[in-house]
């Protein structure tokens, strides 16, 4: 019974003593680079099966929205990685995107996500950092 006592007080003290996990990031939630990088290529496949927003699109480098995009997504979800590309601003200026617009895009997005299995409460935090950059996507003029 003593010993029983005695490794149940040195558990005890052994777990008191162990520092707590550092809560994941929304980088780590999401899975990592691959699974953002699957997020924007089911994204790249919703808008070219959009007629509303793939004119937006049409003359742009493929890879090169991929690569922008995932690197701003690993960046906002607390990944390692830095955002090189333009700032939202100049890359949505005089595009006139107005609301319907954004909202569609916002569409595309969460069906891109659903395909490739984030749930949906994954789906809502990324979204929800996301949401700030609204003002400065629709009705942007330079």
């Amino acid at each position: 019974m003593k010993l029983i006592a005695t490794l149940l007080c040195s558990l005890l003290f052994l777990s008191a003593c162990a520092s707590p996990r550092p809560p994941q990031t929304l980088y780590v939630k999401l899975g990592g680079l691959g699974m953002i990088e699957n997020i924007a290529d089911a994204f790249i496949n919703q808008i070219g099966e959009s007629d509303q927003l793939y004119s937006f699109f049409e003359n742009s480098s493929v890879d090169r929205f991929k690569e922008k995009f995932v690197e701003h997504i690993c960046m906002i979800s607390n990944g390692p990685c830095e955002y090189t590309g333009d700032s939202m601003q100049d890359v949505h200026a005089n595009m006139g995107i107005n609301e319907a617009i954004f909202n569609h895009t916002v569409e595309a997005l969460i069906d891109a996500m659903s395909t490739v299995g984030v749930s949906h409460r994954l789906q809502n935090e990324l979204l929800k950092r996301l949401a700030p950059m609204r003002k400065d996507i629709i009705y942007v003029a330079r």
